[in-house]
């Protein structure tokens, strides 16, 4: 009998550990979701026929693998613009770029396709609209007025002579990179915001992994260059992430890339088994020896036993899973482990109020962004997606204007309490009351909570190397993804940490520490092919 692979959680991770697993291997692989979904945080939810991307999901990686990999499942082929799309937009490798030529089928003719899309995210400040990132041009100038301008310079100019020698919390991290007043206007209240608890609270470790190597002058000079040499190809290989200007993205949102893997992993002899919750987890001889699980469809407690065990669920409940096999300091490192919820608000409007306010020719037209942050002080608001412009397949009806209104909260606490008519109305109210909508062009609502969906790196963070210590001592589980690892992993690294597990397994390696390792340094380590 072939050897088998238990897989929790039908996200981004644990379906690219699967299809890895029936493309390389005779492993045959079987996945637990917890829910009727298929994506994780990367799924798309259909409301009356519009479609929703919780968070957001530029498909966009510096790994060529990554790349590949996708355009394996869904071919790239079009811009996606019903207005402005070319009529055969494909792609072909060429050494290490990626370059758009002309050839394949119209879009509009194929649903199973990933479309081009051009990239603009801004922040909406002092009712307002900077660049993001940050850039000191005219325009910021004149929204931000001479006195701070001035600030900013400053005090920027101040910490690169004096550097910040003990950089030990995000405060710390943002002031070195930035300076103190920069700081002050636009990451010190909206970090709260997003995170829910002070910079200074905030361990480096978070700037160190989501900025990486983005500063104001790296932002100065993409920002000459882009006006000289335009980088046409997909992978922008030179550019920080936060600094591409194009992606990737599936016709009909994110989910359908994890629909389509599912669907290749099922043909291929995978099982997924969906509505079910790990409630125990046995552990023997430095090994994952079964799990039990309870099935919430036929109302059972089932147990399953595999060689193999991949786990993207939350560390804090893997811990508790696995019972009296945790030591007890253990169990109160994983219980205190700290997460940070999110809400989003689907609304489908006549149109916005606000307009594109980019310069004079084009200051009414519709605006351009993919997703907005919104860091005014007297809303709760975080982000807003505007669904139109990452698909306009993701709207019904294209004379209508889609969009989510994304907060962030915690379990339990004032927002997650609101029952869902209530929030919907006081989150269609904030939005009215920044301008952005009228609250009487809004034909229809609705409302999604997603637990879970940020690992945080306060709590008991500064000891979870003893924890990873722990699992790493169970030979066969392989922890993977955000929250499989607790980290704040895009969904690239999450595939990554993925086909590390599946490669170590076909080499036979003892080794976990490349799986880590990835998305830790400026360059994440790519994953060769056997």
């Amino acid at each position: 009998m072939g050897k088998i692979a238990i897989i929790i959680g039908a996200g981004p991770a644990g379906l690219t550990a699967a299809y890895e697993l029936v493309t390389k291997t005779d492993i045959k692989p079987i996945i637990i979701e917890k829910t009727n979904d298929i994506g994780g945080l990367s799924k798309t939810v259909v409301h009356n026929g519009n479609r929703m991307d919780i968070g957001g999901h530029r498909f966009f990686s510096k790994s060529d693998i990554v790349m590949k990999w996708w355009q394996n499942i869904l071919p790239l082929q079009g811009s996606g613009s019903k207005d402005d799309m070319p009529k055969n937009i494909s792609y072909h490798q060429k050494k290490t770029s990626v370059i758009l030529q002309a050839a394949g089928p119209d879009p509009e003719k194929s649903d199973q396709v990933m479309l081009i899309r051009k990239r603009l995210s801004r922040i909406f400040f002092l009712r307002k609209f900077f660049d993001y990132p940050i850039t000191l041009n005219r325009k910021t100038i004149a929204n931000l007025g001479f006195i701070r301008i001035i600030k900013i310079t400053t005090t920027y100019l101040w910490i690169k002579i004096f550097q910040v020698k003990n950089i030990r919390s995000l405060e710390d991290f943002f002031i070195s990179r930035f300076g103190t007043e920069l700081y002050k206007t636009f990451f010190k209240d909206y970090t709260k915001k997003v995170w829910g608890v002070a910079c200074t609270e905030i361990p480096a470790d978070w700037g160190a992994q989501r900025v990486k190597q983005l500063s104001i002058s790296k932002a100065l000079v993409h920002a000459v260059k882009s006006i000289f040499v335009k980088d046409e190809t997909i992978e922008q290989k030179n550019n920080h992430t936060s600094l591409i200007e194009q992606f990737m993205y599936p016709k009909l949102g994110p989910g359908q890339m994890w629909e389509s893997v599912a669907k290749i992993v099922v043909e291929k002899g995978g099982t997924i088994i969906k509505n079910c919750a790990i409630i125990g987890i046995g552990v023997a001889e430095n090994q994952v020896c079964e799990l039990t699980y309870f099935d919430h469809t036929s109302n059972i407690k089932r147990i399953i036993k595999g060689d193999y065990y991949f786990s993207t669920m939350p560390v804090k409940d893997l811990i508790a899973a696995m019972g009296d096999k945790v030591p007890g300091r253990l169990k109160k490192i994983a219980q205190n482990l700290q997460y940070r919820d999110f809400i989003t608000v689907g609304l489908l409007l006549n149109q916005l109020k606000i307009k594109n306010r980019t310069n004079i020719s084009n200051a009414s037209k519709p605006i351009a962004d993919n997703w907005i942050y919104i860091q005014e002080k007297d809303v709760k608001i975080g982000r807003l997606q505007i669904y139109n412009n990452w698909s306009p397949y993701m709207v019904a009806d294209t004379s209508k204007t889609w969009i989510g209104l994304e907060y962030f909260c915690n379990e339990g606490d004032e927002l997650w309490a609101m029952k869902d008519p209530d929030f919907m109305q006081f989150a269609i109210d904030e939005l009215h009351k920044i301008e952005i909508i009228d609250r009487d062009e809004v034909i229809d609502k609705t409302i999604i909570r997603m637990p879970k969906t940020y690992p945080a790196y306060f709590g008991s963070y500064s000891r979870f190397d003893e924890v990873i210590d722990f699992t790493n001592q169970l030979e066969n589980l392989f922890l993977i993804g955000r929250n499989g690892m607790h980290k704040y992993n895009n969904q690239d690294h999450s595939m990554l940490t993925a086909m590390a597990a599946v490669n170590n397994i076909i080499k036979g390696e003892k080794t976990k520490k490349n799986i880590w390792e990835i998305n830790t340094e400026d360059d994440f380590h790519e994953i060769r092919k056997n």
